[in-house]
């Protein structure tokens, strides 16, 4: 267990302002062409060797370069030791921060900064914002030996070097681990390190920031490559308190739970995991109250997050876990599956199922954060792939025609696993999705809001129910069933053209998706199917609302469906009279 430690010099007053001259702060540090976007921040404890390799890495990257403790002293017109003797430590925090900002709203540099400016959350916040942040991480006594007989360091000056920078490992260790960057250094030499740091750069990709943004909240959904890795550095600047509970299921849990509880207790988040059965059934009342029976009996405080790491089931419990405990945790989603990926993680919906129907019980509860890594999905059967997929072929049949064509294009890759097509496909299926959620957050629009999002759901669902949740269909299957039946009806309505119905019925076929009901192996009866319908939840005076389609990317919400219209869809697709 950890808590939060404060600093040991902080204070709880305004600090008298430092005499800074900003002006006085270089900004013409070189000119010539500069290979490298952002700024390349250094961050890590005295004697790690910021500016030692701070200055070769500039010059590999082309960039000028930066000690933000020399450009201080420039702008106060003293020594950083006078500054504390001065002025006291929080006073040279708030010039150290004035400095670093006017540094970073200046062209790309490497920037060395002193080792308490990353502990400052503005600063913090600023670096995530205009640069990559790399944390220069080295053993104790490696430290120990390059700061022993330093003078100039105020820190250093009340007890010894070891007790001192043991002290500050306990404190900034968990912070630093929220850089975008790590790189442990020992006694290996200069160019050594800088050749690691220039690797580590190399291999990272900074990843995607997809925001979904609403009328009284905002969050993003990140989206690249090993998140589960850096989910601490990640989560720890919107998490409210580092304490969380993981929910997941039993296959999940052997593959990503380990990988998640050691990259939270990184950053210092504490945390401990509830497994749930896989599967649909697990969705259900029963789990619900083993669920929160264990937290409350554990004790649970309002700040506490709960994580849903694994697919569409685990994300939709939990989060009604989340949504209804002590009316409302913090909650965060880690979907490993490419359907929850695209579709069930974005959006706020959770809910669990009932013997009368999907998802009949549950609540919008919008998560702090989706952390979307593409990475889990190598380990998917083709099935899960397939399953998933659907839901990206349903965000361009309902309104981006443009993403449909890249499906036709792309369809095969996605589900060969090709990770640059796969992410490519979940930031196209995220963000026309995050578009829709912003319009209309609770589905309150009558017409062509967030119900849109139910195209082929309705067929679907009944699929679904007519099973039990038992696996022999998954969601994804069944949506990709009931897209060809949507547009098979809006068709026989009159409503769109035959060519875009085949169309979409070729491209499933091609990947061999379920796109009838006579490709399942199971016999349906129309009039079980149509009883199902009457009981979805988006039944309203009576009439069940439909989402059908002018054609491709043209989608629409009606409740205008003679019955007739769909048995005779349903029976000319595979079910029995």
């Amino acid at each position: 267990m950890s808590s939060r430690i404060s600093s040991p010099h902080s204070e709880t007053t305004d600090p008298p302002p430092i005499p800074l001259d900003l002006e006085r702060v270089s900004r013409n540090h070189g000119s010539g062409i500069i290979p490298f976007g952002r700024s390349i921040v250094l961050v890590g404890l005295m004697g790690a060797g910021k500016t030692t390799i701070g200055r070769p890495l500039a010059t590999r990257l082309g960039l000028p370069f930066v000690d933000a403790d020399v450009e201080i002293e420039r702008a106060a017109g003293c020594s950083i030791a006078d500054v504390f003797r001065l002025y006291g430590e929080a006073a040279f925090r708030d010039g150290e921060r004035r400095v670093i900002r006017r540094l970073l709203e200046g062209p790309p540099m490497v920037l060395a900064t002193g080792g308490g400016a990353f502990m400052d959350s503005t600063t913090r916040t600023l670096v995530r914002e205009r640069a990559v942040s790399i944390w220069l991480r080295c053993p104790l006594p490696v430290l120990v030996r390059r700061v022993s007989g330093r003078t100039h360091r105020p820190l250093l000056n009340t007890t010894s070097p070891r007790e001192v920078l043991e002290n500050l490992m306990a404190i900034r260790h968990p912070v630093y681990a929220e850089a975008d960057i790590i790189v442990d250094c020992g006694d290996n030499n200069v160019e050594h390190t800088t050749t690691r740091v220039m690797e580590a750069l190399a291999l990272s990709r900074r990843p995607l920031r997809l925001p979904v943004t609403l009328a009284h909240t905002s969050y993003d959904v990140v989206i690249g490559t090993n998140l589960i890795s850096r989910a601490g550095a990640l989560l720890a600047p919107v998490l409210p308190q580092k304490n969380v509970v993981i929910i997941t299921d039993e296959n999940v849990a052997p593959r990503y739970l380990h990988q998640l509880e050691t990259a939270l207790a990184e950053t210092g988040i504490t945390s401990r995991s509830l497994r749930v059965p896989p599967g649909e059934q697990t969705k259900c009342l029963e789990m619900y109250k083993k669920l929160t029976d264990n937290i409350l009996e554990h004790g649970i405080e309002r700040r506490t997050s709960i994580i849903a790491l694994g697919g569409g089931v685990v994300g939709d419990l939990a989060g009604f876990v989340a949504a209804t405990t002590l009316r409302g945790l913090p909650f965060v989603q880690i979907p490993t599956t490419l359907l929850s990926q695209v579709d069930s993680s974005v959006g706020g919906k959770t809910g669990i199922n009932t013997r009368w129907g999907k998802n009949l019980l549950g609540a919008f509860h919008q998560p702090l954060c989706v952390l979307a890594d593409v990475s889990t999905l190598a380990t998917l059967p083709r099935r899960e792939l397939v399953a998933g997929y659907a839901e990206i072929v349903k965000s361009g049949l309902i309104g981006d025609e443009a993403l449909f064509a890249w499906c036709e294009e792309n369809g095969a890759a996605v589900l060969d696993q090709d990770p640059e097509a796969l992410a490519m496909a979940v930031q196209q299926a995220c963000a026309f999705k995050a578009r829709v959620v912003a319009a209309d957050e609770r589905e309150q629009q009558k017409n062509n809001g967030r119900a849109l999002l139910n195209l082929g759901h309705t067929f679907g669902h009944a699929l679904e129910a007519e099973l039990g949740y038992d696996g022999r269909l998954l969601h994804g299957e069944a949506v990709s069933i009931g897209l060809n039946l949507a547009f098979a009806l809006s068709v026989r309505l009159g409503l769109c053209p035959r060519a875009d119905m085949e169309r979409v019925n070729r491209h499933l076929e091609a990947l061999g998706m379920p796109a009838h009901i006579r490709d399942l192996p199971h016999t349906f009866r129309t009039q079980d199917l149509m009883a199902h319908m009457q009981r979805d939840k988006k039944m309203q005076d009576g009439r069940l609302s439909f989402v059908l389609a002018h054609g491709i990317g043209q989608a629409f919400t009606t409740r205008d469906v003679p019955a007739a219209a769909v048995r005779d869809v349903l029976e000319a697709d595979g079910s029995v009279a």
